[in-house]
């Protein structure tokens, strides 16, 4: 097959000593992809003339995707679609009639894979007995239990030298509770409210039913997501599911499109021609590079 298998599954393509997620990359174009149909197909007072055809790059994509397979990232880029469409005013009924097909069909593909449903099963039988939990939650729990109010030092964990599986990347928000604490976590909690906080004073600005209103708020809360997704992994309040933590987590490919989804935030919250509110000159003499 094409990619490099890891672990029973193949959601990297490598070039010599380089490495590429194809995954993480739809995280940031598949949205962009859809803004743009979106747009294209607006009518003259801003409604969307043809609803169809935005599904059709997400049933693709999720298709790709599972076939690594990656039933978390699937979720995920299906997640963040529907939020998408949401934001764009994709027309109600539009979204029942998606769901009508979605939901058999994830429910057929962990039907299909035991060992994805043996998952969750175990994760819910965790609430119950901490002993049928999967490994990666016991650890994880583990983890920040060691770590206590202030944690045992930077670069002093133990946990993810031989116990913690994926440390350096789904799990790499237990390590911070182990090394820095309840203090650690929630310092790096406030630090993506305050990147949502700055992100919407950005975008309130912008006209709805734009491009630039919908790719950006798109990929806002796609970052704030992905990272509340991944905490909640860490703490069993959900399932694993392979999601890691942006600009946190080991990988390139992840961090660069967590980088790159901030860029285009930015860029397209200083489109004047796009203010529906006059600009923010203070806010955005802070953000211009010097």
């Amino acid at each position: 097959g094409v990619g490099t298998e890891v672990n029973g599954a193949r959601r990297w393509l490598r070039y010599g000593p380089a490495s590429l997620q194809p995954s993480e990359i739809a995280k940031v174009t598949l949205p962009l992809f859809l803004c743009w149909v979106i747009d294209r197909r607006r009518g003259q007072y801003g409604q969307i003339e043809v609803a169809a055809p935005p599904l059709i790059p997400i049933a693709l994509t999720v298709f790709l995707v599972l076939q690594e397979p990656d039933l978390g990232t699937s979720v995920f880029l299906c997640l963040t679609s529907m939020i998408c469409l949401f934001i764009a005013e994709w027309p109600l009924w539009q979204f029942v009639l998606a769901g009508g097909f979605a939901v058999p069909f994830a429910a057929g593909v962990v039907a299909l894979r035991p060992y994805q449903l043996e998952r969750i099963n175990g994760f819910l039988a965790a609430w119950n007995d901490f002993d049928q939990a999967p490994y990666q939650i016991q650890q994880s729990l583990t983890t920040l239990g060691v770590g206590g109010g202030t944690g045992v030092g930077l670069g002093r964990g133990a946990q993810k030298l031989s116990f913690l599986p994926e440390a350096n990347t789904d799990f790499v928000f237990a390590v911070i509770g182990e090394e820095l604490g309840i203090i650690g976590t929630l310092g790096l909690i406030s630090l993506w409210i305050a990147l949502l906080l700055l992100g919407v004073r950005l975008l309130v600005r912008l006209q709805r039913r734009t491009f630039a209103f919908t790719a950006a708020t798109t990929l806002l809360i796609q970052l704030v997501l992905q990272a509340s997704i991944n905490a909640c992994v860490v703490t069993a309040l959900l399932p694993p599911k392979g999601i890691p933590h942006p600009l946190v987590s080991y990988g390139g490919s992840s961090l660069v499109m967590s980088v790159l989804a901030i860029g285009i935030i930015l860029s397209l919250s200083r489109d004047k021609s796009k203010f529906a509110l006059p600009p923010d000159n203070k806010l955005d003499d802070t953000l211009s590079p010097t």
